[in-house]
C-alpha cells in the first residue's frame, strides 16, 4: 500500500460539531489499519494526516467520506507521498 497525504483545509461553514465526529472516523481508519499519523494546525485552519491506500481513487473515497468534508466544513485535498526521508 502507498501513503497519501491528506490536507484539510476549514471552509467559511466550518462548525465545531464536526470535530468529533471527525475523530471518530480517524479512530476507525487506525481500527482499519489505514491511518499513519494526523493533526491539527495550530493556527486553526486546518490540519493534515496520513493514510494508507492502494492507489489515488482509493485514497480520495477513503478520505472523502471524512465528516469534515461531507459536511463542507472543510476542503480536503489528497496527494500520494513518497516519503524519502524518515526520523
Amino acid at each position: 500500500m502507498n501513503k497519501y497525504l491528506v490536507m484539510v483545509m476549514r471552509t467559511p461553514r466550518f462548525d465545531p460539531a464536526v470535530i468529533e465526529p471527525h475523530k471518530e472516523f480517524l479512530n476507525g481508519l487506525v481500527e482499519r489499519g489505514r491511518l499513519v499519523e494526523s493533526g491539527r494546525f495550530t493556527d486553526g485552519t486546518g490540519g493534515a494526516y496520513v493514510i494508507r491506500a492502494e492507489n489515488l481513487a482509493a485514497a480520495r473515497e477513503i478520505a472523502f467520506a471524512d465528516p469534515v468534508h461531507t459536511t463542507g466544513a472543510s476542503e480536503l485535498t489528497v496527494y500520494e507521498w513518497e516519503i524519502t526521508v524518515s526520523a
